[in-house]
């Protein structure tokens, strides 16, 4: 089944948003980055996505030609999916989507913890004045 583009801006950008856009496409290329996995391994490593959903991002991908799907003529049939050589490509994107989400959680926490010390210290000064 051939996918359908409708690049509006003609940015590129828009053209490697729409292969690896979506909440789940980075995370299943992450995953899959480490070696093959089956179906229900990436279901587990996607907790809050439904099969379904897993299963749309996982054709899309295949359709672009980032990972490949591999059937195996068992009982029952077991199902793989990999990087292709062409998806790997993609591993210097994903490796810094990683590591920039990494260091904007890091930075995220520190707020938090800041405002919350912030919050806790101006509790403590009311308190006491209105103490007395």
């Amino acid at each position: 089944m051939a996918r359908q583009y409708n690049w509006k801006t003609g940015c590129d950008v828009e053209a490697t948003l729409t292969v690896i856009g979506g909440r789940w496409k980075p995370i299943l290329i992450c995953r899959l980055l480490s070696g093959k996995k089956r179906f229900g391994e990436l279901c587990r490593l996607a907790p809050n996505a439904t099969e379904r959903m897993i299963t749309l991002q996982l054709r899309e991908l295949e359709a672009d030609g980032v990972i490949k799907r591999t059937v195996h003529a068992e009982v029952p049939p077991r199902v793989e999916y990999e990087v292709t050589e062409y998806g790997r490509s993609l591993q210097p994107i994903i490796m810094a989507m990683q590591s920039w989400g990494k260091d904007f959680k890091t930075r995220k926490y520190a707020e938090e913890e800041a405002a919350e010390a912030a919050d806790s210290e101006h509790e403590d000064t009311n308190r006491k004045a209105a103490n007395g």
